[in-house]
């Protein structure tokens, strides 16, 4: 079975970190690493993350479609990605190939959004009712 890799903030999560996922898992054994708190706020800005780290952990690892969650402490997962050494890594559709993180350790797939599914707009629609 291949061993597939995909990170990210998970802060709210929503049906397009979830398609995100069931797509992982139809390619083999999934491990999401989780950016954790202190890198969160540092890529998302001072209102974030929404979610404390262990609560998002807790809900990744509460999904069919995840095999296992790794939290990594430093600003990106290259050395998670090292150790763990995947089959492939897949992001979403913000991304190139040439951009992803580990590019040079795996395959890359890049897996296309899904409209109007985002932490952000979630956030956004919140705060304007």
């Amino acid at each position: 079975m291949k061993k597939i890799f995909t990170n990210g903030c998970f802060d709210i999560l929503h049906r397009g970190h979830l398609e995100l996922l069931k797509f992982c898992k139809g390619l083999g054994y999934v491990v999401v690493g989780l950016n954790p708190d202190v890198s969160v706020h540092h890529l998302k800005g001072p209102s974030r993350p929404i979610n404390k780290q262990e609560d998002r952990k807790f809900l990744l690892e509460s999904l069919k479609y995840v095999d296992e969650v790794v939290l990594f402490n430093e600003l990106t997962p290259y050395n998670l990605i090292k150790k763990e050494n995947p089959d492939i890594i897949v992001k979403g559709g913000d991304y190139t190939p040439g951009d992803v993180v580990g590019n040079d350790l795996a395959a890359v797939i890049i897996y296309d959004f899904i409209d109007g599914y985002s932490t952000t707009k979630t956030i956004q629609r919140i705060s304007n009712r």
